[in-house]
């Protein structure tokens, strides 16, 4: 089974601040592999019950931004991850 397929549902990175999450995945395409981040916020309904939204507030998008920024540099590094792992299996 290839690493794709071990991964297949998986985020190649998850990062939180409070109820705020960033979810990196890792895609594959016809020149490799590409990430893309989604954001969300989760909340609790009057049942108790737990959802996740893509709608935010004002005091939410500072900690988007700050999420967005370490989203970039984990994307930069996975990247590197990618072009080393694929030169090692060029040689």
């Amino acid at each position: 089974m290839t690493e794709y397929q071990n991964n297949k549902h998986r985020p190649a990175e998850t990062l939180r601040d409070g109820n705020i999450k960033a979810t990196i995945w890792r895609n594959f395409g016809e020149k490799g592999a590409y990430y893309r981040t989604q954001f969300s916020r989760s909340y609790k309904d009057l049942n108790g019950n737990y959802h996740e939204t893509s709608t935010f507030n004002g005091a939410d998008i500072l900690k988007i931004g700050r999420l967005a920024e370490r989203a970039y540099d984990i994307e930069q590094k996975l990247r590197q991850q990618d072009r080393e792992a694929q030169k090692e299996q060029q040689s």
